[in-house]
C-alpha cells in the first residue's frame, strides 16, 4: 500500500444546474490543488456531499480524480447503514482506482450501541477489498466512536486508520498504542490541528484543505501561526457548513458548484463575509 500522505482535502463535490456531479469541474479542482501541493484526497465524505451520492457517483468521482491526478492517495467516503450497503460502495471506490476508504460510523438503528457498531465495522472489514479508515464525525451522525472501541478495532489487520472530527484532541492520547503499532489518525476538526499533532496525530483531513491547503498542512505539523490564521479563517466559513466550503472554495480559485437539496447556497451578506476571511488568507 502506498504511504499516507499526511495532509489530505476532504474535497467537495462540484454540481451542476442540474445537480448532476460536475466532472469537468471536479478534475479542475483536484488539478489545482495538486499544483498547490496536495497529494492526497479523500472524495465522497461529508464535505463531498457523500450522504446525498447515488449509486455509481462514487466509482466516477474516485475513477475522475485517478485520472487527473495518477500519484495521489485516493480515499473514497462510505455512507452506509448495514454491511451490505457499506461493500456495494466499496466495491464502487474499488473499481474507481481508490487506495482506501473512510467509513463513517452508521447512525440510525445502531447509534450508541458500541458493540453493533464495532460488528459492523469488524465485518465490513472482513470483506473490503480495500484497506478500511473509521470515521467518527459527532457533529454529523449524533455519536462519537468511543476510544476503546477504536483501539479494539485498530488490531483488526484491515482497519489501518481513523479519523476523528470531534474536535477532541486529548482523545488522540488514548490512542497512543495502537498509534505506536502503526494505527494512523487523522483529526478532521480544523481547529484542533496543532493540539492534535502535539497529542500524537500523523496530519489532516480537513474541509478546509480545500481553501486553505498550505496553512492546514503547516498547522497540522506544528506551525502555531499557521493554526491561528486557519482560525480566522474558518470561523467564518465553518458557521455555513458546506456551502460555505464550497463559496470559500470559489474564492480559494476552485469550483465549488451547486451544493444538493437540502443544501442551499450561502447567502449573499455570508458570502461577502467568506470572500472577506479569504481576502486575509491571501494577505497571510
Amino acid at each position: 500500500m502506498k504511504e499516507f500522505p499526511r495532509a489530505m482535502v476532504a474535497i467537495i463535490t462540484p454540481f451542476d444546474l442540474s445537480l448532476e456531479i460536475d466532472v469537468d469541474a471536479h478534475r479542475s479542482n483536484i488539478s489545482k490543488l495538486t499544483d498547490r501541493g496536495c497529494r492526497g484526497f479523500v472524495v465522497a465524505g461529508s464535505t463531498g456531499e457523500g450522504p446525498y451520492l447515488e449509486p455509481g457517483e462514487r466509482q466516477v468521482l474516485v475513477a475522475e480524480s485517478r485520472s487527473a491526478a495518477p500519484g495521489a492517495f485516493i480515499v473514497c467516503g462510505i455512507n452506509a447503514e448495514s454491511v451490505r450497503q457499506a461493500l456495494a460502495q466499496i466495491g464502487e471506490a474499488a473499481a474507481g482506482g481508490a487506495d482506501a476508504v473512510l467509513v463513517l460510523t452508521p447512525c440510525t438503528l445502531v447509534r450508541g450501541r458500541a458493540d453493533l457498531v464495532s460488528s459492523f465495522y469488524t465485518s465490513v472489514a472482513d470483506a473490503a477489498t480495500l484497506p478500511v479508515m473509521l470515521y467518527s464525525n459527532p457533529k454529523v451522525t449524533g455519536y462519537e466512536l468511543p476510544t476503546e472501541t477504536i483501539n479494539d478495532l485498530s488490531t483488526h489487520t484491515n482497519i489501518v486508520g481513523l479519523k476523528d472530527s470531534g474536535g477532541d484532541s486529548t482523545r488522540i492520547k488514548d490512542m497512543a498504542q495502537a498509534i505506536e503499532h502503526g494505527f494512523i489518525v487523522y483529526p478532521g476538526a480544523s481547529r484542533a490541528l496543532l493540539e492534535s499533532h502535539r497529542a500524537g496525530a500523523y496530519g489532516a483531513i480537513t474541509a478546509s484543505a480545500n481553501y486553505a491547503f498550505e496553512l492546514v498542512s503547516a498547522a497540522a505539523q506544528g506551525d502555531a501561526t499557521a493554526q491561528s490564521n486557519l482560525d480566522e479563517v474558518i470561523r467564518v466559513v465553518e458557521a455555513h457548513g458546506v456551502p460555505g466550503a464550497k463559496r470559500a472554495a470559489d474564492s480559494a480559485g476552485l469550483a465549488g458548484g451547486k451544493p444538493r437539496p437540502p443544501l442551499g447556497e450561502v447567502s449573499q451578506a455570508a458570502g461577502i463575509e467568506i470572500d472577506e476571511a479569504l481576502a486575509f488568507l491571501q494577505q497571510h
